[in-house]
């Protein structure tokens, strides 16, 4: 009986790629000790787990919900024909179950945060989850993933202070700039099958080296952003070490992805990017909690 939870579980935190959580995470993090430093806010243990919980639930309800969307999509690749509404291992009915708990259990969370993230919490469901059906009708849908993570830090933001502000707001064009330019250099091992299936990308309506192209554009604006910033805030030497590693990590992976030799995608996107936004986040809260303390 325990064996077969356990074996549920793992079922279902692979379906949603549950370690790819660092993604967005640490900017998330950023952006609730960002509210911290700027509002002079004392650090609330309720509120920083409803954060993380408003992340795990969100981010959960949008790759389940991708799956169950592109489930038949995914039966036809062989790069993808593995995962698991494909495969068998979980029904597509159980999938769609899983999106809509998901999503309750968000709506729910930010209800007990404050009036303003209660409010919004559709209108981010409608972009997180409206991301799965994009790819069939746009090429845009990189920047609209980009979108749906850059909610991220200036969600978190708002759940400290419930206002906007412009600073949060530049980590979510960070975010979006940088997830849309490293989904691009994903989305090239796709570009035979999606040509054949009629399916939108940039690496279809650029090609592959047109796709790279426009992937090394959107990280130089992320960086361009990331390093302003930093000038606007006024933040010190622990925010640029952190900063200057991660537009390093950004520009490495350009190195590992040609053209012709799209060997190394997986660890352009997964590794290289999961280190650059942990060690960001490390060196700019590290740089927050100095100034508070």
């Amino acid at each position: 009986m325990i064996q077969e939870a356990k074996k549920k579980v793992k079922n279902y935190l692979s379906l949603v790629r549950f370690s790819h959580t660092i993604f967005a995470m640490p900017f998330a993090l950023i952006g609730y000790f960002l509210a911290l430093q700027q509002t002079g806010s004392t650090f609330e243990w309720k509120l920083f787990v409803f954060v993380i919980l408003c992340m795990v639930f969100a981010r959960n309800a949008a790759m389940a919900f991708n799956r169950f969307v592109d489930r038949k999509i995914d039966f036809k690749n062989p790069r993808t024909a593995i995962r698991e509404i494909p495969a068998g291992i979980i029904k597509a009915k159980s999938a769609l179950l899983f999106v809509i708990l998901n999503s309750i259990l968000f709506i729910t969370t930010t209800y007990f945060i404050n009036v303003l993230t209660f409010k919004l919490s559709p209108v981010a469901l409608l972009i997180i989850l409206g991301y799965s059906l994009t790819k069939k009708f746009t090429a845009l849908c990189h920047l609209i993933l980009g979108i749906g993570l850059s909610l991220a830090p200036i969600g978190a933001y708002l759940s400290v202070t419930g206002k906007f502000a412009i600073l949060p707001l530049m980590y979510s064009f960070v975010v979006l700039f940088w997830v849309s330019g490293f989904d691009i250099i994903y989305a090239l091992q796709d570009l035979d099958f999606d040509k054949e299936e009629k399916l939108k990308s940039f690496p279809v309506f650029f090609g592959k080296r047109g796709a790279l192209n426009t992937s090394v554009i959107s990280h130089l604006s992320a960086s361009i952003i990331t390093v302003f910033s930093g000038f606007y805030a006024n933040f010190g030497i622990l925010y640029w070490i952190g900063s200057f590693i991660f537009i390093g990590l950004l520009f490495y992976q350009h190195t590992l992805v040609k053209p012709k030799d799209l060997s190394k995608v997986n660890i352009a996107f997964f590794t290289t990017n999961g280190i650059a936004s942990i060690i960001f986040a490390i060196f700019t809260i590290t740089e927050l909690l100095k100034q508070v303390l």
